[in-house]
């Protein structure tokens, strides 16, 4: 069994857990990394009961990302934004799939689809400042079956949105 938890990403002069809409979930969120620009990764060890993401992009007057990866080897992905808004995406898509099951929603009745997908975080980006391409972003929203862990497609991910890491 692969690792289950959150990454909470966000920029702020301050520490993203400082903000109210964190409240019942502060305890348990730990410091993973600082990135380029004032980007923070905060990881959550069990399920996505982080709140509101567009609560807290409205708090913190600024775009937020959770990466809900699941059993390791996918993750949901929730972003939101103060002026482009929320949307949700799935990195891993086979093994989200099957995570689901036969019996509950969908992939498709959860996540945007690839392309939608990619075009939204096009636009997330820019409300961070950051010009971002489509095409590098649509290539991993497109991977069925990761040869890599879902933490290491979130990780790249967040590479694509633009949030470098500090180490290069």
């Amino acid at each position: 069994m692969g690792f289950w938890g959150c990454y909470l990403v966000g920029r702020s002069g301050e520490p993203l857990i400082g903000h109210p809409a964190l409240r019942d979930a502060r305890e348990r969120l730990t410091l993973r990394e600082y990135r380029a620009d004032g980007w923070q990764v905060w990881s959550h060890p069990t399920d996505s009961s982080l709140g509101s993401m567009t609560a807290l992009a409205d708090a913190a007057r600024a775009p937020v990302l959770l990466g809900f990866v699941m059993d390791g080897v996918c993750v949901a992905v929730e972003a939101a934004a103060p002026h482009s808004g929320s949307w949700y995406a799935c990195l891993g898509r086979t093994p989200m799939a099957e995570h689901l099951g036969p019996d509950g929603p969908t992939r498709e009745e959860l996540f945007l689809p690839p392309e939608d997908a990619a075009a939204r975080a096009v636009r997330w980006a820019a409300e961070t400042g950051r010009g971002v391409r489509e095409g590098p972003l649509l290539e991993l929203l497109r991977i069925e079956r990761p040869e890599r862990s879902g933490e290491e497609l979130f990780f790249a991910f967040l590479d694509r949105l633009g949030i470098e890491s500090l180490s290069g």
